[in-house]
């Protein structure tokens, strides 16, 4: 069986990675043929835009997927007319627009911060009176990893925060000052059969993730159970098929949910070593069809995020108990190059190794 995936970075070498033991085959469309996931199988280079570059990469595939969340529904809407593509173009317009996703949240009683369209300086103060200060002006599609946002803290800010993301829709959105930030892997196969990895604890520098804990450290069952009915109430309500993230903040007991993201994530790498079946061999289950695998972690897991750059692969292969994985892309500042994977029996261990790893990897979040 050959899948067709859209996108070709580390998510797809990962996704490649986790399928070629199952038996599958897979091919990629990027912009670039020099992408991470040449490693594992064929690679298209094209645009997404265009209809003969999807109609080549279609060709011979049993099923599309997709590792990239800013591929153009209309990309999918065109596969979809031969040959299934899962998640597919739904997700996708959802997820891609955060003025919809957060109306989506509020429909289906997900708690949310509260929220406002933008589209020129008129409705922003008048979101400004709805939402409050301070506040996160943000464009409505595109930004990912800290990019597209203002952080407005007192009414002087809304004018330049404007014309830094003007021309663009935006949403104004109320600014949580919450006590970390956790996010759920959860999966739901092609015949409504679904899953939930445990909640992971998220630690960003510079708008990037950089350090995952997984279980989340003192997470109570009801606030588990919490999560998990927000994401059946997302799977069922887009008929999804494929691993789903959600991006919560927890604040005084609660959760406030942030974003989705229609594919494997970046929080959930830990999975590979840390759970029974990892997020990118459960993805495929689902798409495919296939009985979902085993969600139920090893151990206490951590995952570090190498941004920018990182010691040499030798030195790597020195830390003792530690799983590298690197991506093979050229360093470059804020680029995502690889990432470390730790698993325990006990978070007392867990802790002592990681403050370990931190110390020779990343130490500005020793002790985080």
């Amino acid at each position: 069986m050959k899948l067709g995936v859209l996108g070709g970075g580390q998510l797809g070498r990962m996704l490649g990675l986790a399928g070629i033991p199952l038996g599958l085959r897979f091919r990629f469309l990027d912009a670039s043929a020099e992408v991470p996931a040449a490693a594992v199988g064929e690679v298209h280079a094209g645009a997404y835009t265009d209809l003969a570059a999807l109609a080549r990469f279609a060709a011979g595939l049993d099923l599309v997927t997709l590792e990239f969340e800013n591929v153009p529904a209309d990309a999918c809407r065109t596969l979809a007319r031969t040959l299934p593509v899962l998640p597919g173009a739904r997700a996708l317009a959802e997820a891609q627009d955060r003025l919809r996703e957060k109306t989506l949240f509020r429909e289906l009683g997900i708690p949310v911060p509260r929220f406002a369209p933008v589209d020129d300086a008129t409705s922003l103060q008048r979101a400004l009176g709805e939402v409050g200060l301070p506040a996160v002006l943000k464009t409505r599609r595109l930004g990912y990893d800290g990019k597209g946002q203002v952080v407005l803290r007192e009414a002087a800010d809304a004018v330049p925060a404007l014309a830094a993301l003007g021309g663009r829709e935006l949403i104004l959105e109320e600014w949580i000052p919450f006590e970390r930030e956790l996010s759920l892997l959860a999966v739901r196969s092609r015949g409504g059969a679904l899953a939930c990895y445990p909640l992971v604890e998220n630690q960003h520098r510079g708008g990037i993730l950089a350090l995952s804990r997984s279980p989340a450290r003192g997470i109570t069952p009801a606030l588990e159970q919490e999560a998990d009915r927000h994401a059946r109430a997302l799977l069922e309500r887009l008929e999804y098929a494929g691993v789903l993230a959600i991006e919560f903040f927890q604040r005084d007991g609660r959760l406030l949910a942030n974003e989705i993201a229609p594919r494997v994530h970046n929080s959930g790498h830990w999975t590979i070593e840390g759970a029974v079946t990892s997020q990118f061999e459960n993805h495929l289950r689902a798409v495919l069809g296939w009985p979902l695998g085993d969600t139920a972690p090893r151990g206490h897991a951590a995952m570090i995020n190498l941004v920018g750059t990182h010691p040499p692969a030798a030195e790597l292969a020195r830390l003792p108990r530690t799983h590298v994985h690197l991506y093979g892309k050229e360093p470059r500042a804020g680029r995502k190059l690889g990432h470390l994977t730790l698993v325990e029996a006990s978070p007392s261990e867990l802790e002592r190794h990681l403050d370990a790893v931190l110390r020779a990897v990343r130490p500005e979040l020793a002790g985080a």
